[in-house]
């Protein structure tokens, strides 16, 4: 039989979290360090946004770039916090969807892209999908931002530098003397950076530095799903200075023949979730953190989380994904760490789950070391 497949449907794999996901439907009772979902629910009052929204009739396209009172909220808040005049917005369906289309907007075959590595997964699929190229860069073992490295990487193809911070899978949050020197390489070549600050609110050990504070052509990706557990509502953002304000029209343009608009009720909730406080919820992840880290940092070799809700631990062997495997057999759930590297030397670990998991799993973990 002919093959019916596009050939850009082979340029990418099933996704490794989502088939560790499955896989807890099938276990009974697992510890499941997999799936990166926070553990709390929408915060009543914003589910009550929402509800009214909906109940008040709100359930209609919105614009395509999103709700006029959304949009003018995030120009005001990126312009207090960036300086920023007169910023292009637009509401995507999460950042997982304001990722293709930035990448659709930006990326011909043959463009490079320079990301550190490890990377969230989703940044290569879907680059590789477009025809581009990912050029990694190795942040090993320290996962600090690898500017010369980065810099050293660019090319006349270099299309894209890709920052996420706190970076989801290493906990990593870059310093600001890492940003402002990744700047200053991204402005001697005139390239943009994409930076995925969608785990801004999950800084633990003071400010998270954003590349924005320093650089202006950066197209600043920001969503509802982590710091307000809205996973299943599919919220998010992206903003943009002036310079850049082609990439977001374009963005736009693609948005009317994709996904149209984001979920219109729940853009309500979204508003009223921008002033919202969830510095509580924040200090209990990151006591999570300190009670995984503190639990493992005997036995396993791992840098403490900065932020996200994330551990990348270095496997005992030479092979994470054999470990993984027999962590499954212990009914445990953990992802090798090739599903977001180059490399197969460590495992990721989502501490969002309770306390008592966290526990039961650190006893299972520290009796395969």
């Amino acid at each position: 039989m002919k093959d019916i497949l596009a050939d850009r449907t082979y340029k990418i794999d099933a996704s490794g979290i989502r088939k560790v996901f499955a896989l807890a439907a099938s276990l009974k009772d697992p510890v499941n360090f997999s799936i990166g979902q926070p553990d709390f629910d929408v915060p009543e009052e914003l589910k009550q946004v929402a509800i009214d929204a909906i109940k008040n009739g709100m359930n209609s396209y919105s614009q395509t770039a999103g709700d006029t009172g959304f949009n003018e909220k995030i120009s005001k808040q990126v312009t207090q916090q960036f300086g920023w005049e007169n910023p292009s917005t637009i509401v995507t369906s999460g950042v997982s969807g304001a990722l293709l289309l930035a990448f659709m907007s930006l990326i011909n075959p043959g463009d490079e892209v320079v990301l550190p590595d490890p990377y969230f997964v989703i940044y290569k699929h879907v680059i590789n999908m477009l025809g581009g190229k990912c050029v990694f860069v190795d942040s090993y073992p320290d996962f600090k931002l690898p500017v010369q490295k980065i810099a050293d990487a660019i090319t006349g193809r270099t299309k894209l530098i890709i920052l996420n911070s706190p970076c989801n899978p290493t906990g990593m949050v870059y310093s600001v003397e890492e940003t402002k020197a990744i700047a200053e390489v991204a402005a001697q070549k005139d390239i943009i950076i994409m930076s995925d600050e969608i785990y801004e609110k999950f800084c633990y050990d003071g400010p998270c530095p954003s590349i924005a504070d320093y650089y202006k052509k950066t197209l600043l990706m920001n969503g509802f799903s982590k710091a307000y557990a809205m996973t299943g509502w599919r919220l998010a953002y992206v903003a943009a200075d002036e310079c850049l304000q082609p990439v977001i029209e374009a963005m736009t343009k693609l948005q009317q023949y994709t996904f149209v608009c984001a979920p219109t009720p729940f853009q309500q909730a979204a508003i009223a979730a921008l002033d919202y406080d969830m510095t509580d919820y924040v200090k209990a992840y990151a006591k999570k953190r300190d009670l995984l880290y503190d639990g493992l940092k005997d036995k396993f070799e791992l840098n403490k989380p900065q932020g996200a809700f994330y551990a990348f631990v270095k496997a005992p062997g030479a092979n994470a994904t054999e470990f993984v495997k027999k962590a499954i057999e212990n009914n445990l759930l953990v992802i090798p760490g090739s599903v977001f590297s180059e490399k197969d030397t460590h495992f990721r670990i989502s501490y969002a789950t309770t306390d008592e998991k966290i526990l039961k799993g650190l006893d299972i973990l520290n009796s395969m070391a």
